[in-house]
């Protein structure tokens, strides 16, 4: 492997030569493989042998070893490495000797094919069980496939040698993928009550890492017990005060929210997520000059930071707190060169402060990206809740001839407001109208058979449906909308088919929350409650919406986990001010009502 410094290489070289010639124990020769958390090979050099500071052969050959390795060596040479990384595995599986184990993981890094990455490295750790590295590599390559069981597997394996394991940062990475959090904490449980205790920063990281799968399941008391017991073991780990802030926070207790995220700054005063949310408490504790100077501070650091200026704009919009916004957006707000981002953030703080002339001048200006439609939507509103509904549908009409491209969605954007006025044979002409004139519209057609569910016309839905697979076979959304409604409304006989369109579905859109919803309770309809739990908190991480949360309360009850279904819905009672779903099910099952 190639390595950043010259001098570093010739360093590794003279180490390689000090070797005991007599010994095969592997010498880690790649900074890279060092780290055991990247597993894209570097770039090759011209000319350069990467295998030149990879553990040398130095005794134990009979002729067929011998023929063996020198044509790994050759094929290394000439940069065939899954031909030089079999050769050196098939010398290891002779010799059982770790080093060309080790040499084998070190050529399959620059083959290009992550089995043949993970066969190497785990001979490797079979050889040598003391090396860290093969663990470290084998728990990366699970997190790229998204086994994130065997990546904490492999991570448990080093706390329990009391080697740094980062079980925390696996945890958190595994819920940014939406990765069900009950099978891991089931195996941290089992890890943390071992007859054969885990070191103590282990315990701890554990903890901390069983906080976090928790906090994501919204089980909060839960969260809080096991952060109690982390903090006496890592007591200056800034990611157990990060987490206890973010926890204290989600649960409105802010003064604690406020205590934690000023000793998470204290251990680790460069990491701007404390300040944030030292922000974020101060201003729901009504300290909003606090959370200012807080912010001025934070930018100091941070010279030029246009675009951390932008975020924590949007952050006092989120907390309401639009003057704030204005102010923070200021130095930038004449900038011609002011970004899609920056317009839509200033339209929305003057429409919240009353300048609806100077919002709409904002929100006129972003013309694309994903700011469009609700930057769009935005102005529309604001214009018909001052009684200017003519206004509101000339400036979507003008949008429309200004972006051309756009005008499919800009067109649902109207039909959407309409019906929200209660204009709806408006809207349906309006609809009908532009199919007529685009009959090969497949967002519009999906559109109209979206509005024909919500009026209960399935046989509607159905048509215009099935009029978008004609077109495409593999639309997603449509494969997924008729799916779903075949096993929502029991259509008889259609559940198999259901089943079929949504794992087809699945197949093409795995990480779609609305996708995994469906699957979920498609297996549900199907009695396979436990087919169906980890899709559904899939989706419910992803999504946490009122129905979401009512088909996973369900499945859960089905399950015996009534406990659990109960936290779940009444947290989205609280946090939904409509939730249709939730209330069939509570009037279907009484016992869940927290």
């Amino acid at each position: 492997m190639p390595l950043r410094a010259t001098a570093t290489r010739a360093t590794l070289t003279r180490a390689l030569q000090a070797a005991p010639a007599a010994s095969l124990l592997p010498l880690l020769a790649a900074g890279a493989l060092l780290g055991g958390c990247q597993t894209a090979p570097p770039a090759k050099p011209p000319g350069e042998d990467i295998l030149a500071s990879a553990p040398p052969i130095t005794r134990g050959l009979d002729a067929k070893g011998l023929e063996t390795l020198l044509t790994a060596e050759m094929a290394g040479q000439r940069g065939r490495y899954r031909d030089a990384t079999q050769g050196y595995l098939e010398a290891a599986e002779r010799y059982a000797d770790p080093a060309l184990a080790e040499r084998a993981t070190f050529a399959a890094r620059f083959s290009d094919s992550a089995s043949l990455l993970e066969t190497a490295a785990a001979r490797w750790q079979t050889l040598d069980p003391s090396s860290t590295t093969p663990g470290r590599l084998l728990s990366a390559l699970a997190a790229e496939q998204g086994d994130w069981e065997s990546a904490l597997e492999q991570r448990l394996r080093l706390a329990a040698r009391g080697d740094e394991a980062r079980l925390a940062a696996l945890a958190g990475q595994a819920i940014a993928e939406g990765a069900p959090p009950s099978p891991l904490l089931d195996r941290l449980d089992a890890a943390l009550n071992a007859a054969d205790p885990l070191p103590q920063a282990g315990r701890g990281d554990a903890h901390l890492a069983a906080a976090l799968l928790e906090q994501a399941r919204d089980n909060a008391p839960a969260a809080r017990a096991h952060l109690a017991q982390a903090r006496p073991l890592i007591a200056d780990a800034p990611a157990l005060w990060r987490t206890q802030a973010q926890l204290a926070l989600d649960s409105g207790d802010y003064r604690d929210a406020r205590k934690a995220a000023q000793k998470g700054l204290e251990l680790a005063p460069e990491d701007a997520r404390f300040t944030l949310l030292l922000v974020q408490a101060d201003i729901r504790l009504g300290n909003v000059g606090a959370a200012e100077q807080h912010t001025r501070d934070l930018l100091e650091r941070h010279e030029g930071g246009r675009d951390l200026r932008l975020a924590l704009a949007r952050l006092y919009l989120d907390e309401e707190q639009p003057a704030a916004a204005r102010r923070l957006l200021e130095p930038v707000a004449g900038r011609d060169d002011l970004s899609a981002t920056g317009h839509f953030l200033l339209g929305k703080a003057d429409q919240a402060t009353g300048d609806i002339d100077s919002a709409l001048q904002n929100y006129r200006q972003v013309t694309g990206g994903e700011e469009l439609l609700p930057a769009s939507a935005a102005a529309a509103r604001m214009l018909i809740d001052a009684d200017r509904l003519a206004d509101a549908r000339a400036f979507l009409q003008n949008q429309r001839r200004r972006l051309t491209e756009r005008d499919s969605e800009l067109l649902m954007l109207e039909v959407e407001l309409l019906d929200e006025l209660g204009q709806s044979a408006e809207a349906d002409a309006l609809l009908a109208q532009a199919i007529e004139r685009t009959p090969n519209a497949k967002e519009l057609l999906y559109h109209r058979a979206m509005r024909a569910w919500q009026d209960g016309d399935i046989a509607g839905m159905e048509r215009d449906l099935q009029q978008v697979l004609k077109q495409d076979p593999d639309n997603v959304m449509a494969l997924n909308a008729l799916g779903y409604t075949w096993a929502d409304e029991q259509v008889p006989d259609r559940l198999d088919e259901a089943r079929r369109l949504v794992e087809r579905a699945h197949e093409l859109a795995p990480d779609n929350p609305a996708v995994q919803d469906s699957l979920g309770w498609v297996y549900f309809r199907q009695g396979q409650p436990e087919k169906a739990l980890p899709l559904l908190e899939q989706a419910y991480q992803a999504m946490p919406d009122q129905e979401v949360a009512a088909h996973l309360a369900e499945v859960l009850y089905a399950l015996d986990e009534t406990t659990r279904a109960r936290r779940i819905i009444a947290r989205a009672l609280a946090r939904h001010e409509r939730h249709p779903a939730l209330d069939e099910l509570l009037a279907r099952h009484p016992a869940l009502a927290p």
